[in-house]
């Protein structure tokens, strides 16, 4: 375990030595996003340009994803022989993640209530183009919870991992691994194979890492330069509540969880600052997964729980969602002069709990959920998520960002639960 974490993390130039300032990831890609920044503002058709940049960096980093999920879990759970203390893992991950993102939905809900975003717009849903938000809406429509069920089960073993579909790639993985633990001592040359190989993709995760400046650079760029600074100027009331929530939700709410788990959340926060940064810059937190697992593995979680709860987490694990999700539905309300009764907003509530996780591994999941969400309520004018579609991208910067942190606070929570957790390793690695 400590072998394949220590690999993860040596993407992080300098993460083994002392080095220059400059030299380290974080620095690098902060010092990347400025300049994206200014190119945005200053050379908005240029910063366009840009775009090719963060999606080749996006796709190289998913292209290993797959591997690293199969690799990871099957040769964790091989090695850890108990098959009920498998299943205890991932009960115990899925009832975590339902309550926590349900808090989330709450908590979006209420400060939609209390800070009011949409008020003072008066906006016309008539002179709204519905056309904008069509095609999300048919998406959302053609995602059914059997839909949902039915897709996490690949047509071929090999189908999953040629969509790059995390769930179905960790379906995969979790038979075969039981398969291997049922076989004893006959598995051992397949799992030092399979050992081998999460080393190698890891090291391709290494050289891959050391463009993440270049991608962070491009996405940014592409970011302000097509959205604009300025366009923010109407919604950024929206944009300002949905950030302040998600900063409290974090430091109060998974602080306080990690606190009674034995780990500070501002150290842990310290600790994935290269992550953050990254997540902060595409605007989605799949590019840091397999970095995310070395990591938590060097804090000292096992490799099997990581391997096993931190995929499952990115499907149904989803705080940043939800906290968008109710703040978002009210805010269209809002803005639109809708009147909610107490029963519509529980409405919206429990359909939310759902579609949350019912648009996972669709492009735009977030949004695509809360038209599907927003459309069980026909006294809210769906169109009127022409509203925020122009922000989308500045609010999922905020959404991946606070659901890859409550994933790696999931982790080392449950870790801690089932004793797959070493104490002063956590301890020596976030107070250095």
């Amino acid at each position: 375990m400590a072998e394949t974490a220590q690999v993860g993390i040596s993407a992080v130039p300098g993460a083994t030595r002392k080095a220059p300032f400059y030299a380290s990831l974080w620095v690098q890609v902060c010092a990347a996003i400025v300049v994206a920044v200014a190119l945005g503002y200053f050379s908005p058709d240029r910063a366009v340009a840009m775009k090719p940049l963060g999606d080749a960096f996006i796709r190289l980093i998913t292209m290993v994803v797959p591997l690293i999920v199969f690799c990871t879990v099957v040769s964790g759970i091989a090695g850890m022989q108990d098959m009920k203390k498998v299943g205890r893992v991932g009960g115990k991950a899925l009832l975590y993640f339902e309550v926590v993102s349900t808090l989330a939905l709450f908590i979006g809900l209420a400060v939609g209530n209390f800070s009011h975003p949409g008020a003072g717009f008066h906006v016309n849903a008539g002179s709204l183009d519905a056309k904008l938000v069509e095609s999300y809406a048919g998406q959302a429509k053609a995602q059914s919870i059997t839909d949902f069920l039915m897709h996490i089960i690949p047509v071929t073993a090999v189908d999953a991992f040629a969509k790059g579909d995390i769930l179905q790639v960790l379906l995969v993985a979790l038979l075969f691994g039981f398969a291997l633990s049922m076989m004893g001592q006959r598995c051992k040359p397949l799992l030092l194979l399979m050992d081998t190989l999460t080393h190698a993709v890891f090291g391709v995760v290494n050289i891959l890492m050391r463009f993440a400046p270049i991608g962070a650079f491009g996405a940014m760029a592409f970011t302000v330069g097509k959205y604009g600074i300025a366009s923010l100027g109407p919604l950024v009331r929206l944009i300002g509540t949905f950030y302040v929530t998600s900063i409290i939700f974090v430091v109060i709410v998974l602080g306080a969880i990690a606190l009674a788990a034995g780990f500070n959340v501002l150290r842990f926060l310290l600790y994935i600052k290269e992550e953050i940064l990254l997540v902060l810059a595409v605007s989605s937190c799949e590019p840091v997964l397999p970095t995310l697992m070395a990591k938590l593995e060097s804090l000292g979680c096992s490799k099997a729980l990581v391997g096993l709860v931190v995929p499952t987490g990115y499907t149904f694990n989803t705080d940043g969602t939800s906290l968008y999700m109710t703040l978002a539905a009210l805010f269209v309300a809002q803005a639109t002069g809708t009147h909610l009764t107490l029963m519509q907003q529980l409405t919206i509530f429990s359909v939310a709990i759902l579609t949350s996780k019912g648009a996972s591994g669709v492009q735009g999941a977030s949004f695509v959920a809360l038209v599907g969400t927003l459309s069980v309520v026909p006294s809210i004018p769906v169109a009127g998520m022409a509203l925020i579609l122009g922000i989308d991208r500045f609010l999922s910067m905020f959404r991946a960002l606070v659901n890859m942190i409550g994933n790696g606070v999931a982790t080392l929570v449950i870790a801690r639960w089932e004793k797959e957790f070493d104490a002063a390793t956590l301890r020596r690695n976030l107070n250095p």
